[in-house]
């Protein structure tokens, strides 16, 4: 049912795709109305949900007339399931829509000028190309249990997935069919606790490990790795704990500190080792380097196996404890915080920035316009928050190279990499 005072049942046109998925469109008031699950192209009848003085939201109620944009979504939870915003939408138009995403953020919030289109890398596989998923369980009245992605319309409902979703590489999706099968009722050898996270992670080519957060500190695994063919290891965070250990694996109950499979990795392994190349592409082939937000190491190690110095700055303990084992003598990792440890670590002549979808700390491009690098290589999967960022480096820095990479098909998540350089210096902007 549609808002007191707002428009109801109205009929509308969609012209673009928002940069949470959504189909956007005109009232016949001019706000701007939001609508999932629409595409260019669509005349959609709608109902209003949500309003505000220059804006809408709106629930597609039928459509009058289909786009050309527009495909039979192949995932039969598509109608209810809030994981995938453009499963809609067919593949080469998903590119080119995640491309102005980009463009529009930079220009509308970053301030940018006549920003080109950059060049979207698809990836090679639609469907079935994430190697780790991360799923919601809830334990309901009655001993029921739900377990599966958040709901579209319903944020705080569960859909729940079984074998439906098309996103996870096939031995995850089998391994979850048997966690399902094994947990027992009320999912009694799970963790007690209300709601659960629960992140499958591929091991090699056809296992998977599990990593259970929330509940009560002690649980031991609950006998699953014996009873879930393809499921190799389990670790557990407790609720209020402030890291994960594993549980249960080859090797029993540890405190090993290796990658948990809710560690930050690029979920698309097909796509990944593109956005990787490209990026130490734009690394100049002399001077020292900063890797900030580095992760596990994965551009910081690669450099310096080709003899360079950089030094890496991490937060995660298990992601840090990965990047220093066998790590190359030119690769120094601090650990903490980037907004507490890079003043110390600058100046270094190539800054590679990869944070989260939060961004830079507040913090940290004041910092950077002091210590002035040649160039910043900014790694970003949120085009708001680089816009944003872009903005704070403007004018000492301006953008000199982007290119896009799509780790996220059927979604409107994007990864994007920009290259800065000094004001001064010479360049235009290229994909």
């Amino acid at each position: 049912m549609a808002l007191e005072g707002v428009v109801s049942g109205a009929t509308v046109s969609i012209h673009g795709i928002s940069s949470q998925g959504a189909g956007v469109g005109e009232l016949p008031d001019g706000r701007v109305v939001f609508v999932d699950r629409t595409a260019p192209g669509d005349v959609a009848e709608i109902e209003v949900t949500k309003e505000a003085t220059s804006w809408a939201r709106a629930r597609l109620v039928r459509l009058v007339e289909e786009g050309p944009d527009r495909v039979e979504p192949p995932c039969p939870l598509y109608d209810d399931c809030g994981g995938c915003a453009l499963q809609h939408l067919a593949y080469d138009r998903q590119l080119h829509w995640k491309g102005r995403m980009v463009v529009d953020a930079l220009e509308r919030i970053g301030g940018l000028d006549e920003v080109p289109d950059p060049e979207v890398v698809p990836s090679p596989r639609e469907l079935r190309y994430r190697d780790r998923l991360s799923f919601t369980l809830r334990r309901l009245r009655g001993g029921r249990v739900v377990a599966g992605f958040h709901h579209l319309h319903r944020s705080g409902h569960v859909v729940d997935v079984h074998d439906e979703c098309l996103l996870g590489v096939e031995p995850l999706k089998e391994v979850w069919v048997g966690l399902r099968k094994a947990w027992g009722g009320n999912a009694q050898r799970l963790p007690e606790g209300g709601r659960l996270r629960l992140t499958l992670r591929l091991v090699g080519t056809d296992a998977a490990g599990l990593l259970v957060e929330g509940g009560a500190a002690g649980w031991r695994g609950g006998g699953l790795v014996d009873e879930v063919p393809g499921l190799v290891d389990v670790w557990h965070e407790p609720s209020g704990a402030a890291q994960a250990l594993r549980v249960a694996g080859p090797q029993g109950p540890s405190d090993d500190d290796g990658v948990r499979p809710g560690a930050f990795t690029q979920v698309n392994p097909v796509v990944a080792p593109h956005l990787r190349d490209h990026v130490l592409e734009q690394i100049p082939e002399e001077g020292d380097v900063l890797d900030a937000y580095c992760g596990v190491g994965v551009y910081g190690r690669a450099l310096a196996e080709d003899g360079r110095a950089v030094t890496g700055i991490e937060v995660d303990p298990a992601a840090c404890a990965t990047a220093r084992r066998g790590a190359p003598d030119g690769f120094q990792l601090r650990e903490g915080r980037v907004e507490d440890l890079l003043e110390d670590v600058l100046p270094a002549d190539t800054v590679i920035v990869n944070p989260p979808r939060t961004g830079l700390d507040d913090r940290v491009p004041g910092v950077l316009l002091g210590a002035e690098p040649h160039r910043i290589v900014y790694v970003s999967c949120d085009p708001a928050t680089l816009a944003r960022d872009l903005a704070r480096l403007a004018p000492t820095y301006r953008l000199t190279g982007l290119r896009c990479f799509d780790l996220f098909p059927q979604t409107a998540h994007i990864e994007s990499v920009a290259v800065l350089e000094p004001m001064d210096g010479a360049g235009e902007v290229a994909a």
